[in-house]
């Protein structure tokens, strides 16, 4: 029995993670959650039938993480599963996000990552698995998701080499790679501006229950990447073939619809 550590557990794709690790893996019994907001982490303590240990830490400040990395070296735990969820994305043209909009994403969504993926790896043993959330974003760059579609892409060539790094120990990489997820808070928090000009319609979207459970399996029998869904399966075989410039010319005519 070991540890299942999740951040971003506060919403989203993080929580579902705590939910579905909670019922459907049998070899952790404990998970730490790492979130900015305390009380959404604390809500989780009543619902989940695994102890919960809450870390209210914003991953984007390196001292949040240098606490974390003091942490573990007095519990020195077994870590079973890494689920690195955090992160973030703005929907905008590059003179409609700001710098430092700019600059968060990139430290979230890949320097925390990576940061975190590294703290965590010396208590990791043979059979345990690190979950990259990516994006299908990371198959193509991306207009009006241009610094985001950057952001996982870096996540996904980091994690696709560092599971060749890790085959030796045993220990399985997998990068999540989904499409829209509508129920989950990232699409309203990522529109830049009201009228969702740069987006008009986020079609296929998936349901986080759906992409939690298929990351869970693809992980389980140690597959490098996982495209929980048709539209970024296909996405993921389409982008090897086809010119990036082609592919953002058909995502011009895809965003405007």
């Amino acid at each position: 029995m070991g540890i299942a550590i999740i951040t971003g557990a506060s919403s989203g794709l993080g929580r579902e993670f705590v939910r579905q690790i909670a019922s459907k893996e049998n070899d952790v019994s404990e998970i730490w959650v790492i979130a900015r907001r305390k009380e959404r982490l604390e809500e989780l303590v009543s619902k989940i039938n695994v102890p919960i240990v809450v870390f209210p830490f914003d991953l984007a400040r390196k001292e949040n993480i240098d606490d974390f990395i003091e942490y573990l070296k007095t519990r020195k735990p077994l870590i079973n599963i890494l689920v690195n969820a955090a992160g973030f994305g703005k929907i905008g043209s590059y003179n409609d996000i700001s710098r430092l909009d700019s600059d968060n994403m990139i430290d979230l969504n890949c320097r925390a990552a990576v940061d975190m993926t590294i703290a965590v790896l010396p208590y990791m043993k043979k059979k345990s698995r690190i979950l990259q959330i990516c994006s299908t974003s990371a198959f193509q760059p991306f207009q009006y998701l241009n610094v985001y579609a950057a952001t996982k892409a870096f996540l996904y060539r980091y994690s696709r080499a560092l599971r060749i790094e890790l085959l030796p120990k045993g220990i399985h990489v997998t990068a999540v790679c989904p499409y829209w997820i509508k129920d989950t808070e990232f699409i309203s928090k990522a529109k830049h501006n009201g009228d969702g000009k740069e987006i008009k319609n986020f079609i296929f979207a998936s349901k986080a229950k759906n992409v939690v459970s298929i990351a869970l399996n693809d992980s389980r029998i140690g597959l490098p990447v996982s495209t929980p869904g048709p539209i970024c399966f296909i996405h993921r075989i389409v982008a090897k073939f086809i010119p990036h410039e082609i592919m953002m010319f058909i995502w011009e005519l895809i965003r405007k619809l």
